[in-house]
């Protein structure tokens, strides 16, 4: 019995051999229009999955999506509403979509002392406390400028353009940030001066604010162990984020989780829109593939109605028969796939560079996508063979068929 399942394993793949070469210039055809249809979609496939990885990511460059902010914060806070700095412990660190970056802030209005030739001047400035390395995570889109170094003993800051454009450091000896002045002219606190100056240009109301670390910031304003709201970057698709804010809710009833609107919204609309055309996209190319297939094996099944009667008359099952012919359109949807997925991978970094002006990366689950697709595509089109069925032996001997 071993030897007998052997020899019809062996009659069986000859036999799918003789199928793929009795025809080459068709074999051709159908390989060309799998490979092609698969291109397109792996090419397709790639940018989007390349395109939604992008917008979750690059979005953050813009800075955070979400706001924790007190129930009563205006939407400047200016740290007349501060929430205990413990929230922070509770917010989760994961999202569906990946790590959450925290970033804790403290507002209140305060003013840069400048030291020039034995006299001080002052000027108001909005004085932020935050995490200076995660302001700079954020700030990744900013035009940042070269750090200047000051004094030995203090602390660093970071300043907005506006600031920095009212601050002369070669004729400075010492920038310090402090709390409002007195009437006459000299700070009510104590001075920390900056050890360094770091610069950044943001077009937005950045520009006007200066940065300390936040425990320097809650001893200056004497608001110890108090935030004025946290900012956090969430990455994943509007789902995701969403999902992540209505848990973020339920986690801190106390204090008031919102998204940043433009940026959300902004992101849903490009996700949806890209989504929705390339999907549209690769389900009309897979139609045009499976109708160019299909013509093909309608071909097929008409040139092999003699060959399925001597089959049927040696005593092939029906089921047998067609099985061949189906495996016939596997091998060459698994063919085609693999060849023209290779080729759509390497067409979507040239679309990429072309349309976006930027290479796209390319994507692992794209490449067996394809060709799974591709495959299925093959085996679905192949059903005009299924008329082979109603071939009859006697018909096909007397010339009938």
């Amino acid at each position: 019995m071993p030897a007998y399942g052997t020899q019809n394993r062996q009659m069986y793949w000859r036999i799918i051999r003789r199928l793929l070469g009795a025809n080459r210039s068709r074999l051709f055809v159908i390989l060309l229009a799998l490979g092609a249809g698969a291109a397109v979609t792996a090419a397709l496939l790639n940018l989007q999955v390349d395109a939604t990885r992008r917008i979750t990511t690059e979005f953050r460059a813009f800075g955070p999506n979400v706001l924790v902010t007190p129930p009563d914060a205006a939407q400047t806070s200016t740290g007349s509403n501060t929430l205990p700095a413990t929230v922070i412990e509770r917010i989760p660190l994961e999202s569906a979509g990946g790590h959450v970056v925290v970033s804790p802030s403290l507002y209140f209005t305060g003013a840069v002392y400048m030291k020039r030739a034995n006299t001080v001047s002052h000027f108001p400035v909005v004085i932020v406390g935050t995490d200076l390395p995660q302001l700079k995570q954020f700030g990744s889109g900013w035009k940042w400028k070269e750090t200047v170094q000051l004094v030995s003993s203090g602390h660093p800051c970071v300043v907005g353009a506006r600031v920095s454009d009212r601050i002369s450091s070669k004729e400075l000896e010492y920038v310090a940030p402090g709390p409002n002045p007195l009437s006459n002219g000299t700070p009510g606190g104590t001075l920390f001066p900056c050890t360094d100056i770091t610069q950044f240009f943001s077009g937005g109301p950045e520009d006007n604010q200066l940065f300390l670390p936040l425990w320097d910031a809650q001893k200056h304003s004497n608001l110890p162990d108090k935030i004025s709201l946290v900012q956090l970057s969430v990455p994943g698709t509007p789902k995701q984020v969403d999902a992540y804010i209505a848990a973020l809710r339920q986690q801190i009833p106390e204090a008031q989780v919102r998204p940043i609107r433009q940026f959300t919204e902004g992101e849903a609309k490009i996700y949806n829109r890209i989504t929705g055309l390339l999907t549209a996209t690769v389900v009309i190319v897979l139609l045009l593939t499976g109708l160019c297939v299909m013509a093909a094996m309608t071909n097929v099944a008409m040139e092999r109605k003699n060959d399925v009667g001597l089959m049927k008359a040696i005593g092939g099952a029906t089921r047998r028969v067609l099985r061949l012919f189906m495996m016939e359109a596997a091998l060459l949807g698994l063919v085609g796939g693999v060849i023209g997925a290779a080729v759509g991978i390497f067409l979507s970094i040239w679309l990429g560079k072309q349309v976006f002006g930027v290479a796209a990366q390319p994507r692992l689950i794209v490449y067996p996508v394809s060709v799974a697709l591709t495959t299925i595509v093959a085996i679905l089109s192949a059903y005009p063979l299924r008329r082979l069925a109603s071939v009859r032996p006697a018909s096909v001997f007397r010339g009938e068929a």
